[in-house]
Order: structure tokens, then C-alpha cells, then sequence
């Protein structure tokens, strides 16, 4: 086991795990100018999609399935730094759910609202792990994660945010717990579980705040229909230990 006893307790009892710096600045670096060609190759093409409401000329900007349109992000998925960590967090076979970029560019990234993914989701069993990488150093200011300690254990209501907006927001009355904001270094990571509620402020800073995250599951997961998921090349076995 790559976690200690404690790491695993906590991510236990808060639905989540800081990790720290996880890729060397190099590989870092290579990844950043890799997720701008295919933000920019993505983009002329019309599949980058805007999250925020576009009325406040404010942009988070998601792509999902990257490992679809770029060989150094489809190796990330089977890096093993990061899958023996979510070895240890959900067993030794391992399925990709999906994979997504959210990029806040600078000074006019969007919030993301508190949320729980599998509420989006409604993946069953509920314990998909997520792998949240950051490219850019994330700070409070420019949209680092922020996350409600324990809030995996209950399932939250969740509404429509603003009109014209696709985003859901949770209600986190009752939740009881102070928010955690996780700052990362670039090519640092944490993870969480997929009913964690966690958000993510504007960017205010002259620089851009560049996400990647991979979300895992493991084999007999079922989608919202009670149909269990079959791995494909969308959805590769990424860790199988018989």
C-alpha cells in the first residue's frame, strides 16, 4: 500500500484526501502545452462546453473524455503513481468512468457551485473515486477545490442554479461541517469520493487555473438505467488483479 493507515482513515471519515505534488515539473509542464492544444483543437471544433452562464461573460470551460483526443493524457490514466492510490482506495480492479478538463481561464473563470457528482451521475454502488489534477498552481483565489468533511455519507437535494445555467446546486443546510480548501502545486492531485460535496470559486487572477480529473470505478457498476457499465475503449480496464 502506497497510503498510510491515517491517509485512508481520514479519506474515510471526509470523503476526501489532499495529496501534494504527484508529477515532476517537467512532465507537468508538457501536459500544460499538450491541454492547450487540445483545448484550442476541441474548441474550433464546438465540443468545449461552458459551464457558466454565459450572460456574465464569466468562463469554466469542461471537455470531457480527453484520453480520446490525446495520447499523453490517455498514458495518464494507466500512470501508476496515481492507480495505486485509488488501488487503495477502492480495491485492485480498476475501471475508467470518464476523464474531463475544467479550465478556469484567468480573470474571467467561473465558480463551479457546491455538488456531489454522482448526483449528476447516479452511478450505483455510489463509491466511484475521482483523481482531481491540477496543471497551474491552485490557490483560493484562482478556483483551488473546496470540500465539506463528511458530506459523503448523506445524498444532498440539488436545483438548477440560475436560469440558463447547466449547473445543479446542492443544498448544504444541516451539513454541519466548515469547508476545507485544498491548494495544490502544479502536478499536484487529491482525491475524493463521487457524494463529497465540493465547489470551486472564480478565478480572480491574471493566470489560469488548468484542471484534469479522472473518475474510477470498479467493474459491476451500474448506470442510472441499473445496467452495469461494460469496459471499451471509452471506458478501458485500467488495473485488473485476479
Amino acid at each position: 500500500m502506497v497510503l498510510t493507515a491515517e491517509q485512508r482513515e481520514r479519506f474515510a471519515r471526509d470523503g476526501f484526501l489532499p495529496y501534494g505534488r504527484i508529477l515532476e515539473a517537467e512532465e507537468t509542464a508538457a501536459l500544460r502545452e499538450e491541454y492547450d492544444r487540445v483545448f484550442a483543437e476541441a474548441g474550433a471544433a464546438g465540443a468545449v462546453r461552458n459551464l457558466s452562464n454565459e450572460e456574465d461573460e464569466q468562463q469554466m470551460l469542461q471537455l470531457l473524455q480527453v484520453c480520446e483526443r490525446s495520447l499523453p493524457f490517455r498514458r495518464l490514466l494507466y500512470d501508476a503513481r496515481i492507480l495505486d492510490v485509488i488501488e487503495d482506495l477502492i480495491g485492485p480492479n480498476i475501471l475508467l468512468f470518464h476523464d474531463q478538463a475544467l479550465s478556469k481561464p484567468a480573470r474571467s473563470g467561473g465558480p463551479i457551485f457546491w455538488h456531489q457528482d454522482n448526483f449528476y451521475w447516479r452511478c450505483s454502488p455510489p463509491n466511484l473515486v475521482s483523481c482531481w489534477l491540477t496543471l497551474d498552481d491552485a490557490v483560493r483565489e484562482n478556483g483551488a477545490m473546496q470540500l465539506l468533511p463528511g458530506s459523503h455519507f448523506a445524498i444532498q437535494g440539488h436545483e438548477r442554479s440560475a436560469e440558463g445555467s447547466p449547473l445543479l446546486r446542492a443544498d448544504t443546510n444541516g451539513v454541519g461541517r466548515e469547508p476545507v480548501v485544498v491548494e495544490l502545486p502544479a502536478g499536484g492531485c487529491m482525491f475524493h469520493h463521487c457524494q463529497t460535496l465540493h465547489s470551486t470559486a472564480p478565478n480572480e487572477t491574471d493566470r489560469p487555473r488548468r484542471a484534469f480529473a479522472i473518475h474510477f470505478m470498479t467493474p459491476g457498476t451500474r448506470d442510472p438505467k441499473g445496467e452495469i457499465m461494460r469496459a471499451g475503449w471509452a471506458r478501458p480496464v485500467l488495473r485488473m488483479r485476479m
